[in-house]
């Protein structure tokens, strides 16, 4: 699956994008970033506040419940402002 990292969280992350083997044991958008925390410093403190990061599947909005069995691509970046 390819992960796609935006705006701070891809400075956080200090990656914008990569190929991972997601453990089968998730399955949804939540999961994924709960799971992303464990994979080093970098990634705990990007998704420390995960509850503010949005999320796209293929392209599409998704909520933390969407499930991203069969995804070639999750993007995550933070809430857009502006005006």
């Amino acid at each position: 699956m390819r992960l796609l990292y935006f705006a701070w969280v891809k400075e956080k992350t200090g990656i914008a994008a990569e190929d991972v083997a997601v453990p089968g044991n998730v399955s949804t958008v939540a999961e994924l970033m709960t799971w992303l925390k464990t994979r080093g410093p970098e990634f705990a403190h990007a998704f420390e506040r995960s509850e503010v990061i949005r999320a796209a599947i293929d392209q599409s909005h998704a909520r933390p419940d969407a499930k991203i069995a069969g995804a070639r691509e999750i993007a995550f970046f933070p809430p857009v402002t502006g005006g």
